[in-house]
């Protein structure tokens, strides 16, 4: 293939135009990597770069020496440039993506539409995009465990579809949007990924009576006022008002689950004056009559109805300082003081269907606005594990689980803070280095018990023992310990010893 004789690779674009080079493109800036290009000799990976990635012309020449397998008429036909005399220019973005998940390393090539920063003016409102920072969150987010099938909901130019593709029998992805999955479809073909099946429709439409062993979904859930002139963009605009999209899909999930079968999804959720944006999801999540849903809700975000229009108003290429960009602020301020909406809440959801009636529901809702911890591979293998040691210790009575030895995950440490000559801890926080790097106040005791947890002695030995060196009822301090030993294993910092 052309792309790989070229060695058109993230690392080989890195190197052609340096680190710093490299970070302005994450600004939006392209200038620094032109400029290291312009000081090189035209190679089939720097002229594929400059084409596809920074939006530049090439010459005729140097891109038939950069693809003489598909050649010019090709590229036409696959509405990947267009030729006029010497000069080829893009029509879609075609660009290097790399990543390491579960299975291993692993890199692609994936066409979009031309971006922000080959472009200029606001989006076409069928634009197809590439891959962005939400993308790379839901596919950090996706738990990998082999299952037989995958539904990936508003598949957008397939991204997630490809990567469910590594863990799923088979693998089908919907859209509203024709161009998308004819996009989505080239990416397939582009890396060889054969088991994946595009259907066009909205929401759960396409899979009507068909059920799934995994629904992931980067839903079109940017609230839009719905007022004329105010650009509906397909990849991210489902057409609903406020945050409908996000209910329906948490709501119609659970007919398109297999028992076990499990959601993860990006979200938003409004705050409603008098209303939390967490009793809100609750609320969605209580629509479900048969309670088959367990639920486990991350709020990473919160904001303003300011910030919030001004940040999805430049997404769509429309710049700052114009009246075009003054007139939708005022329509998106407008909708959002008419429906009372006060903040705008944006996180992850993970669902799981139960196998029966008879299983322990779990519903958990959290806000987490620090910053994840270290996870190479992933939040997805990381959420399977906290998942699973939920249920090993839920249907536990206190007596068989303080009867277990427990050990102190590898990327937890302790930071104490102390007043200037006290020998005691003003503060104990423990840190989690992966996950969701959560950063957790905590008192002496449960440190101490989390300091003895090396997979040799039961929680109820290690209680005992403190209860004697504090001088305080045991009986006592194990009810008030074994709550938060129970939270800390949901929340992968103390795990069951591996046998």
């Amino acid at each position: 293939m052309d792309l790989t004789a070229a060695a058109y690779s993230v690392s080989t674009l890195t190197a052609l135009w340096g680190a710093e080079a490299e970070a302005a493109l994450h600004r939006n800036q392209r200038v620094p990597a032109l400029r290291q290009l312009a000081r090189q000799p035209a190679t089939p990976a720097a002229t594929l770069a400059r084409l596809f990635v920074l939006g530049s012309d090439v010459t005729r020449s140097d891109f038939e020496g950069a693809v003489p397998s598909l050649g010019i008429a090709g590229a036409e036909e696959l509405e990947l440039v267009s030729a006029a005399g010497d000069s080829i220019r893009p029509l879609r973005d075609l660009r290097p993506y790399s990543f390491v998940d579960a299975d291993g390393a692993c890199s692609w090539w994936i066409v979009s539409d031309l971006g922000e920063l080959a472009r200029h003016g606001a989006l076409d409102e069928d634009h197809v995009l590439g891959v962005g920072g939400a993308s790379l969150s839901l596919a950090g987010l996706m738990v990998q465990t082999p299952v037989d099938s995958v539904l990936d909901l508003g598949t957008g130019c397939g991204i997630q579809a490809l990567h469910a593709a590594r863990h799923a029998r088979r693998v089908v992805a919907t859209d509203i949007s024709q161009r998308a999955l004819a996009m989505a479809q080239l990416n397939a073909d582009l890396n060889a990924v054969t088991n994946i099946e595009f259907r066009l429709g909205s929401l759960f439409e396409p899979v009507a009576g068909e059920r799934f062993d995994q629904i992931v979904s980067n839903p079109p859930f940017v609230i839009t006022p719905r007022q004329p002139g105010v650009p509906a963009y397909e990849y991210r605009d489902g057409g609903l008002v406020g945050d409908e999209i996000v209910r329906s899909v948490i709501v119609g999930s659970v007919d398109h689950l297999t028992p076990g079968g499990t959601v993860q999804m990006l979200a938003n959720w409004e705050y409603h004056v008098g209303t939390s944006g967490r009793d809100r999801v609750a609320a969605w999540l209580q629509e479900d009559a048969a309670g088959a849903l367990d639920s486990w809700v991350i709020e990473r975000e919160v904001q303003s109805p300011d910030e919030y229009a001004e940040t999805w108003i430049r997404d769509g290429g429309t710049r700052e300082g114009t009246e075009r960009f003054d007139e939708l602020y005022a329509a998106w301020l407008e909708d959002f003081e008419q429906r009372g909406v006060r903040s705008v809440g944006f996180g992850y959801v993970y669902l799981r269907r139960r196998r029966d009636s008879a299983s322990t529901s779990w519903n958990r809702h959290e806000r987490l606005l620090t910053a994840q911890g270290s996870n190479e591979t992933g939040l997805g293998m990381h959420i399977a594990a906290c998942v699973a040691a939920h249920d090993a210790q839920s249907n536990l009575s206190d007596e068989a689980f303080a009867a277990t030895t427990l050990v102190v995950t590898g990327d937890v440490t302790f930071e104490q803070h102390y007043w200037p000559g006290s020998d005691d801890p003003t503060a104990i926080i423990l840190r989690q280095g992966g996950g969701f790097g959560r950063s957790i106040p905590i008192d002496t005791a449960l440190a101490a018990l989390i300091g003895a947890c090396d997979g040799d002695l039961a929680i109820a030995a290690i209680v005992g023992a403190l209860s004697q060196l504090l001088d305080v009822d045991e009986s006592a301090l194990r009810r008030q310990l074994l709550p938060r030993v129970r939270d800390l294993v949901d929340d992968g910092i103390l795990t069951l010893p591996a046998h």
